[in-house]
């Protein structure tokens, strides 16, 4: 199960947080929620701090949104580790 919360900031692109596990029959709804940006037309920030698990297709979709320059902050070691592999 994941849970995908947009937070909105004033003066400031929003935060996606996800929470739970981050597995392929999500990854199309992260990629929808991630293609919503602010009205200066900035990519949100992704919250990892509440992901406890990401699959194989997870994992890839992490790395696409982060080389298309999407701020991943408050991530795990865990995270970190997945986001290794692939382009930067």
């Amino acid at each position: 199960m994941l849970r995908i919360t947009r937070i909105e900031r004033a003066g400031a692109a929003p935060v996606i947080k996800l929470e739970g596990k981050l597995l392929a029959p999500w990854v199309d709804e992260l990629l929808q929620a991630c293609d919503a940006r602010d009205p200066a037309g900035n990519p949100p920030s992704l919250d990892l701090s509440a992901l406890s698990y990401a699959d194989a297709a997870g994992t890839a979709v992490l790395r696409a949104l982060r080389d298309r320059h999407v701020t991943i902050v408050a991530g795990s070691g865990y995270v970190a580790e997945l986001l290794k592999g692939g382009a930067s």
